[in-house]
C-alpha cells in the first residue's frame, strides 16, 4: 500500500497526478472509470501492465517529450516496444483481488502487474509469480540488490528461498506533516524537528496549543476507519513507536505459524489508550494520563482524504500522510515552506523497547512492485521493460511526474525542488523515514488477519472495547489464525 491502504491514497476518486496538476473535477471525473480488462488484438510489440489512472496517463504524457514512455525508450528500452497501462480499480483490495482472478485463470495480458507491496508475499507463496533471480540479467539484478531500499526488496523476495520475485517500482511512507508557521507562532522551537522529532508528549501539547492559539478546530487529523490503512499503516506506526508490535519484533514478520503473538503487551495497549486521549480527552477512563485531546472523533471513519482535507484548508495543526499529500500542501500556493515535515514522535527509544526492531521513529512502508505475469508469451520483451525501469532517469521521470519516491532512495539528493515540486524539499526527512520504515507482517494469511487487527484496533479507537479487552480478542484470533497454518503445513 501507499495511497488508499497500503501505501496507494484514496484520493476520492482523483488520482494523484490530477491532484498535483491541479485538474479539474470534471476532467478527472472522465478519466477514473477506466477498463478493467483489455480487449481485442494488440500489436506485436506492445507490452501490457497493470496500474492505476495516473500511471497511464504519465506513461503517455501531456508532453510527449516528458512521458515515462519516452524515458523508457531513453533508458535502452527498444524503442519497438509501447507500454501500455491497463488501469485497474484504484481500490488496492479490489485490485488484489483482480490480480488473483486473472492469475488463477491463467491470463495473460497483462504481462506485467503492478502490485502492492503489501500484498505481493502471498502471491509469491501461492507460485503464482516468476523468479526474477533466474530471469533478470545479472547486472540488473545485482543494480537491484545493491542499490534498492531494503526494506522494500524484502517485501520482494520468497521468504524461504531469498530470491528476487519482484522489482520495486516505488517505496511509500508514512510522514507526519505539520504547519510550522502555527506551532512556531504558539511559542514552539521546531529549528530541529526536520531530523530529531519530538516525543508523542510533546507533540500533542505542540498540536493543542497552536491549535488553541491559532483559533481552528484540530490538532491532529489521520487515517482510522477501519480499514487496511489501519492494521497496516498508521497503528502499525504509532504501536512501533510505543515499542510494541504484532508477533514479537521484526524478525518474524513473513513468518507465520511459529510467531508469538504480542498484541496484548503493555506498551501496545499504551499507544492504544494514547489514541483514546486524542480521540476522547479526559473523559475517557481509558485514555492515557498526560495527552490532551486533538483529534476528532470523526477520525475513525477517515481514509487518507478525509483526513487531508481539514489540513488542506488550513483547518488542522498536525497531519499524518503519504508523500503525495507533501507535493499538494508544500505547492506555493498552498502552504509553501510553512509545511513541515518531520519523522514520527515516538514513546520510547530503540534501546528501551522490548521488542526487536521496535521503538524510535518509525514510518509505514508502502509502495508497488513490478511482477512478471509467467502466463505471458512475451517475458523476454517484459523483461526489457523492467530492466529499463530500474534506469535511474526513468525513476527521475516517475518522480517529476507523478511524486512517486525512487526505490533507490539517494536519488532524491539530486532532485531540484523548483524542477520537481516540493516533495523534493523534504529529501532528508523521507531518507530518514525510509531508514525507519516498518513493513506489515505479510504472508499468506495476512489478508484476514489484516482484517481482523482493523476490526479490533477500531473497536478501542472507538470505545466500543476497552484496549484491554479488544487486544485480549484480537490476541484469541490470531493465535487461531497462526495454529490453523501450523495445521496446515504439518499435513
Amino acid at each position: 500500500m501507499g495511497h488508499n491502504t497500503t501505501g496507494t491514497e484514496d484520493t476520492g476518486g482523483l488520482s494523484r497526478r490530477q491532484y498535483l496538476t491541479g485538474a479539474s473535477l470534471g476532467a478527472v471525473a472522465a478519466s477514473v472509470a477506466v477498463t478493467g480488462c483489455l480487449g481485442g488484438a494488440r500489436d506485436e510489440n506492445t507490452i501490457v501492465m497493470t496500474g492505476d489512472t495516473d500511471f497511464e496517463g504519465a506513461m503517455r504524457g501531456d508532453d510527449a517529450d516528458a512521458s515515462i514512455q519516452e524515458a523508457l525508450w531513453d533508458a535502452g528500452l527498444d524503442n519497438d516496444i509501447t507500454v501500455e497501462v491497463q488501469a485497474s480499480v484504484d481500490d488496492t483490495d479490489q485490485r488484489m483481488q483482480q490480480y488473483q482472478s486473472t492469475l488463477q485463470a491463467g491470463r495473460s495480458p497483462p504481462d506485467i502487474f503492478m502490485m502492492d507491496s503489501g500484498w505481493t508475499l502471498p502471491f509469491i507463496l501461492r507460485e503464482q509469480t516468476t523468479s526474477m533471480t533466474e530471469v533478470l540479467p545479472d547486472d540488473v539484478l545485482e543494480r537491484v540488490e545493491e542499490d534498492y531500499l531494503d526494506a522494500s526488496l524484502e517485501t520482494a523476495r520468497h521468504p524461504q528461498t531469498d530470491e528476487l520475485h519482484a522489482v520495486p517500482l516505488f517505496p511509500d511512507f508514512g510522514t507526519m506533516q505539520y504547519r510550522r508557521d502555527l506551532v512556531e507562532d504558539a511559542g514552539y522551537d521546531t529549528s530541529d524537528w526536520d531530523t530529531e522529532p519530538p516525543s508523542w508528549e510533546e507533540f500533542a501539547e505542540a498540536a493543542a496549543d497552536a491549535r488553541d492559539e491559532a483559533g481552528i478546530d484540530f490538532g491532529y487529523t489521520t487515517q482510522a476507519a477501519s480499514y487496511e490503512g489501519l492494521s497496516c499503516c498508521t497503528f502499525n506506526e504509532v504501536m512501533t513507536t510505543w515499542g510494541g508490535a504484532y508477533f514479537g519484533g521484526t524478525d518474524t514478520l513473513f513468518e507465520a505459524g511459529e510467531r508469538s503473538i504480542t498484541v496484548d503487551s503493555e506498551p501496545v495497549l499504551d499507544s492504544l489508550r494514547m489514541m483514546r486521549a486524542f480521540i476522547h480527552g479526559d473523559d475517557d477512563p481509558h485514555a492515557l494520563d498526560g495527552y490532551p485531546e486533538i483529534a476528532p472523533s470523526t477520525i475513525v471513519q477517515w481514509t487518507e482524504e478525509e483526513a487531508r482535507g481539514p489540513f488542506a484548508a488550513g483547518n488542522a495543526v498536525m497531519h499524518r500522510n503519504w508523500p503525495y499529500s507533501i507535493g499538494i500542501s508544500g505547492a506555493e500556493e498552498e502552504f509553501g515552506e510553512d509545511l513541515g515535515v518531520m519523522p514520527m514522535p515516538y514513546a520510547v527509544s530503540e534501546d528501551e523497547a522490548e521488542f526487536e526492531g521496535t521503538g524510535g521513529s518509525a514510518h509505514a512502508l508502502g509502495g508497488w512492485h513490478l511482477v512478471l505475469n509467467p502466463n505471458t508469451e512475451r517475458s523476454e520483451m517484459a523483461l526489457e521493460v523492467i530492466e529499463a525501469f530500474t534506469q535511474d532517469e526513468v525513476m527521475a521521470r516517475i518522480f517529476e511526474t507523478l511524486s512517486f519516491i525512487p526505490p533507490k532512495v539517494e536519488l532524491l539528493d539530486e532532485f531540484d525542488p523548483d524542477e520537481t515540486g516540493p516533495v523534493a524539499r523534504y529529501s532528508e526527512q523521507i531518507q530518514q523515514a525510509a531508514e525507519n520504515a516498518i513493513p506489515r507482517p505479510v504472508t499468506d494469511v495476512w489478508p484476514e488477519q489484516s482484517s481482523v487487527m482493523a476490526q479490533e484496533i477500531h473497536a478501542a479507537y472507538r470505545g466500543v472495547k476497552s484496549p484491554e479487552e479488544a487486544m485480549g480478542d484480537l490476541n484469541s484470533r490470531l493465535e487461531q489464525s497462526e495454529a490453523d497454518v501450523r495445521g496446515q503445513d504439518g499435513d
